[in-house]
């Protein structure tokens, strides 16, 4: 086993760093979705039940945080060896439409009863997040253009400004428009704003199936249609990062101004959490700002690890699922569907039940839920190295 660099190196052009924290992102959210069983779960790996955070509500804006990065990195390569942005334009298009159709197809697997299929979903929300955030970037940038080593360009100044702003009306919607019925400012699961126009556009058959208010049935999606707003801007500050991370300067430095960025974006979300608290359901301001720090600071802490001292005995296992991440976060679903649907031949026990039994006939119930959850992770990573070997990734 090669041990870490004792002195950081100049960083390669590919940011490793990026793959093996997408990878681990996806890893946490089939820990996550994946226990043993949900009665028996570390409160750090469930969702907070509504207003607060946990280390779980953190992994989808992660997500959305390296989406935005890899936006920059990509496009901005291929607008200066002078790509058609007409035609970038059509493939961000493209692109979007499958991501969404994809994740339409993973929410109705495998019984596609349309009366019931929900329309929104992780998938679809980083469809319409990658579709505007693309379509921007592309609008905001010169052809053949090369970036100056500056980071103050009139695209990070209209980024930033846009992130403002949409945090901002966003405030400003949860707080002061009025709920017919039930007036303005209300933040429970039933009177806010963002659950009334699901419930208004789509119908509580076709939304999340878990958005639960005790006595009134499915009230709101978690990935529904005016929380998509801030969450673009976790996407957005993603971009901003991609622009830092191609400017000439040191490594150190970069890490450092991710990091301090990162401490200033926590602190403010949680500062101004008594005024707006953190939700991850509604998406608030406050927690966009705050789960946008914590994947800064992450992402600050893997570029300095990976890529500056080179520390990548352990990244395999993250880049088996950060190079593939679409068709893991699919076969993820797919795995998880079928082992609450096959049974054991000729018994009564799913496949679920028969692994979390396994496991809790040796294992505290905690232990067991957190065991099997991991072996779920891992039979991901198994089925997925095959590809990764041979090179094989999937693109859309």
């Amino acid at each position: 086993m090669p041990s870490a660099p004792t002195s950081p190196h100049t960083p390669s052009t590919r940011l490793v760093s990026l793959d093996v924290f997408r990878g681990l992102t996806i890893a946490g959210m089939i820990l996550v979705t994946d226990p043993g069983t949900y009665s028996a779960v570390y409160p750090q790996l469930r969702h907070a039940e509504w207003m607060g955070a946990t280390a779980t509500d953190m992994i989808f804006p992660s997500f959305l945080f390296i989406v935005g990065v890899a936006i920059t990195l990509s496009f901005s390569s291929r607008i200066a060896r002078g790509e058609d942005r007409r035609r970038l334009a059509g493939h961000v298009l493209v692109r979007a439409v499958i991501l969404f159709l994809l994740g339409l197809a993973v929410n109705g697997f495998p019984d596609y009863n349309w009366h019931t299929l929900r329309l929104p979903g992780i998938l679809q929300r980083i469809a319409v997040c990658y579709l505007c955030a693309g379509l921007l970037y592309l609008f905001a940038s010169k052809p053949k253009q090369q970036e100056s080593a500056s980071p103050a360009t009139p695209r990070v100044i209209l980024f930033a400004t846009l992130i403002i702003g949409l945090l901002a009306l966003y405030w400003a919607l949860l707080r002061w428009v009025p709920v017919p019925g039930l007036g303005a400012g209300r933040l429970d699961s039933y009177g806010n704003l963002p659950a009334y126009i699901d419930r208004t556009l789509i119908g509580t058959r076709h939304m999340w199936p878990w958005g639960l208010t005790p006595g009134m049935g499915v009230t709101y999606d978690s990935e529904g249609f005016l929380s998509t707003l801030p969450a673009l801007t976790n996407l957005l500050i993603g971009v901003l990062t991609g622009e830092w991370m191609r400017t000439q300067q040191s490594g150190e430095k970069k890490a450092i101004a991710l990091a301090l960025a990162g401490l200033a974006l926590l602190l403010a979300g949680w500062f101004l959490s008594p005024l707006l608290p953190l939700n991850k359901r509604i998406w608030t301001s406050t927690f966009a700002l705050f789960s946008s720090g914590i994947s800064l600071l992450l992402f600050s802490f893997f570029y300095v690890v990976v890529d500056l001292y080179r520390s990548r005995w352990w990244t395999p296992p993250a880049l088996v699922l950060g190079t593939n991440a679409i068709l893991a976060f699919a076969l993820s679903s797919v795995i998880t569907t079928l082992s609450d649907r096959l049974h054991i031949s000729g018994g009564s026990l799913t496949l679920h039940q028969a692994g979390q039994q396994l496991f809790a006939s040796w294992l505290s119930p905690i232990h067991a839920s957190l065991t099997y959850a991991i072996a779920i992770v891992l039979l991901n990573i198994a089925i997925i190295v095959p590809l990764y070997r041979k090179r094989i990734f999937l693109k859309i």
